[in-house]
């Protein structure tokens, strides 16, 4: 027991040094912490929603959205379907409800029309098959009692868009919502079309609303120049074509401009790889850059070398964003979005575009804001119950085992020391359920040194030496202390692996908890012991 191996010793010095430097910069404000030297830790506690205030919403994916599309594009693969099969009388070609349904005229070719509709559903809904885990189909193709072939979808295929959906906009709203700076944000989907978002901090929800909820589908046009959009306005919109209206500018009547546009897309947003903000060389405007892949940068450098003196035109979530007249061919797979834009608003459309267009639209049905006021209140609070729970724990360990409690009381310092620099280390979210994490383990904290210093009377009892009781002791207990601790750290584990919000924030807590005060436990308090046996080798153990 005499003994302490020194590597043991080194390691305990260099786990408590970085526990208090980790720990150090939770005392300093944000603004002093930032201003640390590079090479010492600056990272502070991240507080959670209910700690610092915050925006908690609840929004609805516009699934509808989806299946519509989706409807219409089985719908449109239909036609050139059949004209591939030599069917060119037909009619009745539509969406109704969950279906497309079309009439092909010629009953001999019915057949055929029904084998190439089927193929459609296989290739686009069922990625090649038509049948799920269960052998449930995704569609049906069938001849109904009027003579209308009908691709139905079924449940399960819409359940499965539904799912995919609610996946895609939960990746999007996080990519937007970490361009954003917002430290710790939670963002999971609650029942099947519903997202729940929490951002811990923000002083402006409306922007990142509006941020978040965005669609930002962006497409690139050409004008059409065979009619004038006043003439289209008055019912002359040639084939093709389609009236945009402007995203800011107005006519004298306070009406949007208006854009005819080309309604075949020469370039979509989803070849985009960035997107920044910046300012115009020539006049000093806030812009957005942009840059394609190699595909979509093929495309612009085409459209634009055979297009030029032609309006070329940026839409967003329908409306013309900017109207540019190709001067010269962009070959270099990248341009500027120029426009009437704030510094801001360059900065939130390039966010946009850099996190992708959002499948369908979100509607906000829950929207709280927690104050900072009630945070603190809720800090103040765990605050108390910490310092109340540490005095009771260490006037207990000093009053039932003397020294050695003084021991395991300077552990149990190090132990909350250590809980706190591994959050700051981690960037763990804090929450108020974690404050109770916090206040379990300094109760929890001394269960093992209760376990050996009870040993350890019992070895004195028997007439063991100290060295000897002290060596008896922690050598017969540490077995029952690595079982208890282990499987409250299973439980732990489990807890966050299963849970959410709350939960998570107490598992979180409990499991750095439980493997700090092991270490303190058998390291700290042992190494604590060791050092004062070799200058006291006492004939008597005090405790």
């Amino acid at each position: 027991m005499i003994y302490f191996a020194r590597w043991k010793v080194i390691l305990v010095f260099v786990v408590c040094f970085f526990g208090v430097a980790f720990t150090a910069p939770n005392f300093l404000s944000e603004k002093d912490a930032g201003a640390l030297p590079s090479w010492l830790p600056k990272q502070q506690v991240v507080l959670g929603l209910d700690l610092q205030g915050g925006s908690h919403l609840l929004a609805e994916v516009g699934v509808s959205e989806i299946i519509k599309v989706r409807l219409e594009s089985l719908r449109d693969s239909i036609r050139p379907a059949l004209r591939k099969e030599g069917i060119r009388k037909y009619r009745g070609l539509g969406v109704r409800g969950n279906s497309v349904t079309v009439r092909v005229t010629d009953p001999k070719k019915e057949e055929i029309a029904l084998r190439a509709i089927r193929q459609i559903g296989e290739q686009l809904i069922a990625g090649g098959a038509n049948v799920v885990d269960g052998g449930e189909p995704l569609f049906e193709v069938e001849k109904n009692d009027q003579g209308l072939i009908v691709l139905s979808v079924t449940d399960r295929a819409i359940k499965d868009w539904s799912i995919k959906a609610v996946e895609q906009t939960i990746e999007v709203v996080r990519l937007r919502v970490d361009e954003t700076g917002v430290r710790e944000p939670t963002i999971q989907r609650q029942g099947l079309d519903r997202i729940l978002i929490q951002l811990p901090g923000i002083k402006d929800p409306e922007r990142i609303k509006r941020i978040i909820g965005k669609v930002a589908k962006m497409t690139f046009h050409f004008a059409d120049p065979r009619v004038s959009p006043e003439e289209a306005m008055q019912g002359r919109v040639p084939p093709g074509s389609t009236l945009i209206p402007d995203a800011e500018e107005k006519d004298a009547a306070g009406n949007p401009r208006m854009y005819l546009l080309r309604k075949k897309v020469m370039v979509s947003g989803e070849n985009l790889v960035d997107s920044q903000p910046s300012f115009d060389q020539r006049t000093n405007e806030p812009v957005v850059t942009f840059r394609f892949d190699a595909v979509g940068g093929r495309k612009f450098g085409v459209a634009t070398s055979k297009n030029v003196g032609r309006i070329f035109a940026i839409k967003l979530d329908g409306k013309v964003i900017s109207a540019p007249v190709i001067q010269e061919p962009i070959l270099g797979g990248s341009g500027q979005i120029s426009g009437s834009f704030t510094v801001e608003g360059a900065q939130d459309l390039a966010l946009l575009l850099r996190a992708g267009a959002l499948p369908a639209s979100l509607t906000y049905l829950e929207e709280r804001t927690v104050g900072p006021g009630l945070g603190a209140d809720s800090i103040a609070a765990g605050k108390i119950a910490c310092i109340i729970g540490l005095i009771l724990v260490v006037m207990f360990m000093a009053t039932a085992y003397g020294l050695f409690g003084l021991f395991a009381n300077v552990a149990l310092l190090f132990n909350i020391i250590l809980i706190f620099g591994g959050l700051s280390f981690l960037q763990a979210t804090l929450t108020l359920p974690g404050i109770a994490g916090i206040v379990l383990t300094i109760g929890m904290a001394v269960d093992a040194n209760v376990l050996v210093f009870e040993r350890i009377r019992e070895e004195v009892r028997v007439g063991r030496t100290p060295i000897s009781a002290i060596e008896a002791g922690y050598a017969r207990a540490i077995t029952t202390i690595i079982d208890a601790n282990l499987t409250t750290l299973i439980a732990a584990l489990l807890l966050y692996q299963f849970g959410s919000g709350p939960i998570r924030g107490f598992a979180v807590t409990l499991s750095i908890g439980i493997v700090t005060s092991m270490f303190t436990a058998i390291m700290v308090t042992r190494l604590l012991i060791v050092i004062w046996l070799r200058r006291k080798q006492p004939d008597v153990l005090p405790v």
